[in-house]
């Protein structure tokens, strides 16, 4: 009777220990600090006409091809994802005011969920938050430009003194669920992104083309 007791007094403080650390939010550290948030902008990809060798892995399926971001007369922005023979796997819009237009997904992948997550993408690479809610945070290393969302926050992530993009993370209330890094910026573009989903398969990887 006292092995079991005692093996339930250990089972039950393992469980609380693990239910304290799951409820835990890995941004609690975080400082609120005064500092200008409109620094981040800085990091806003200038896409005029640029291309990228593009790979996407969306659960099962793995797409390769070319991705274009191309600046219209209207200010709006196209997306576009084909192969290199021309097939297209996706065309997307963003206009100046951020409104989101599908014009085509791939059949088998033309799915809400799927097209929420892709728009949800690749308005943290336009990197154009609206800032009027956010506010500056630090730790001991980095700064961090807090922009409320419906389901947690987005985190814009640099050095202390916001001349380096680190990478952004969407969060829900407690962890990342979305890593963006845009590296190595070259008239006003960066060289490589990556977009790396937390909780499943769904991941896309971009190498500027030179031409």
């Amino acid at each position: 009777m006292r092995i079991f007791r005692m093996r339930y007094l250990w089972l039950n403080s393992v469980l609380s220990v693990a239910l304290l650390t799951g409820c835990t939010s890995v941004y609690k550290g975080l400082q609120r600090t005064e500092g200008n948030v409109d620094c981040i902008r800085q990091f806003s990809p200038a896409f005029d006409a640029t291309l990228y060798s593009t790979q996407v892995n969306i659960l099962k399926h793995h797409l390769s091809g070319l991705l274009f971001f191309k600046q219209m007369p209207d200010s709006s922005l196209r997306v576009v994802f084909a192969n290199e023979m021309g097939f297209k796997f996706f065309d997307f819009e963003f206009d100046k005011q951020g409104k989101f237009t599908k014009h085509y997904l791939l059949p088998k992948m033309d799915k809400k969920a799927v097209v929420t997550t892709l728009r949800q993408d690749f308005e943290l690479v336009l990197l154009r938050p609206d800032l009027r809610q956010a506010h500056v945070a630090t730790d001991n290393r980095y700064r961090y430009t807090v922009v409320p969302t419906a389901k947690g926050n987005n985190y814009y992530i640099t050095d202390s003194a916001c001349t380096q993009l680190v990478r952004i993370e969407k969060s829900s209330e407690r962890k990342p669920v979305v890593k963006v890094w845009m590296e190595h910026y070259t008239q006003g573009t960066p060289d490589t992104i990556r977009i790396v989903h937390q909780n499943f398969r769904f991941n896309i990887s971009l190498q500027k083309t030179h031409r």
